[in-house]
């Protein structure tokens, strides 16, 4: 456990929270909105059980990580990423990301390339571009975004509350695959985000990826439940296949969006039969 400066803030480093255990091949993990590295509480002992060594972190502005005002954006993300990797001098790692993690991932290696990644996981992803635009007629109206941020803004813990809701599936889900004390760990985990970077982090969803897409030089992981309401399949997982080289895609039938703890057994077997 510890942090590493990625920046500075007025009199103050922008500092990066992360963990490291166990030895063997390195896998880092890259959690989703509005969580923080204990979002892979389910796939950490796993892993360390297969024989790597795990590292997990929590993005700026969430977790026990800084939460500064400036930095959020993939470009910085990506950099933030690319300065633990460095720090850590990690070598043939396989870098997860969960859903906003998953953007990390992807320009990442369109950015530094994979000089340290022997593989990529993907898991309901966020490429390749959300955003409904002439050239890209597949994606979702800026309106939806438009409010999704103004409700962030006029009551951020409701918005939270509904945001959760659909991570899960919870009105389908709820009481069978997770529990209330699960719903409600990652609700206290939520809030805990800086204001800012609970607002900030909407418009980077709308991130485009497709220009690095095409530089992800590794192979790849795709998991991705088909009734996914945050990040919906069809806009996302569906159309990866034709737009990175070396892909496999593990779609699993009525998964939701928060898969790593709904539908965990699926989701760990197949990072392992990937990492294997």
């Amino acid at each position: 456990m510890g942090t590493i400066a990625v920046g500075r803030e007025n009199s103050d480093d922008i500092e990066i929270y992360y963990e490291d255990h166990g030895a063997g091949p390195p896998v880092v993990l890259i959690h989703g909105y509005p969580l923080s590295g204990r979002a892979w509480d389910k796939q950490v002992p796993v892993l360390l059980g297969a024989g790597c060594r795990v590292i997990t972190y929590d993005r700026r502005g969430f977790g026990k990580s800084s939460q500064p005002t400036t930095g959020y954006d993939y470009d910085t993300f990506a950099a933030d990423l690319h300065a633990l990797m460095s720090y850590l001098d990690l070598r043939d790692a396989v870098i997860v990301g969960h859903s906003m993690g998953t953007g990390e991932v992807t320009r990442y290696l369109g950015s530094y390339g994979s000089a340290r990644v022997a593989k990529g996981v993907l898991i309901s992803p966020i490429p390749p571009f959300l955003l409904q635009t002439s050239d890209n007629p597949e994606g979702l109206p800026q309106s939806l975004f438009d409010g999704f941020i103004q409700s962030a803004q006029a009551d951020p813990p409701a918005w939270m509350k509904g945001f959760l809701d659909n991570f899960y599936n919870y009105d389908a889900l709820g009481g069978t695959l997770v529990s209330e004390q699960a719903f409600q760990a990652s609700f206290n985990l939520a809030v805990s985000a800086s204001a800012t970077a609970t607002v900030a982090c909407i418009p980077t969803w709308l991130t485009d990826f497709r220009a690095d897409l095409p530089n992800i030089d590794v192979p790849t992981l795709v998991i991705q439940g088909n009734a996914d309401r945050v990040l919906p399949y069809d806009k996302t997982g569906a159309r990866l296949p034709s737009l990175i080289k070396d892909m496999r895609l593990v779609t699993i039938e009525g998964g939701p969006h928060a898969i790593a703890w709904t539908h965990t057994d699926q989701v760990n077997r197949a990072l392992l039969d990937f990492l294997a």
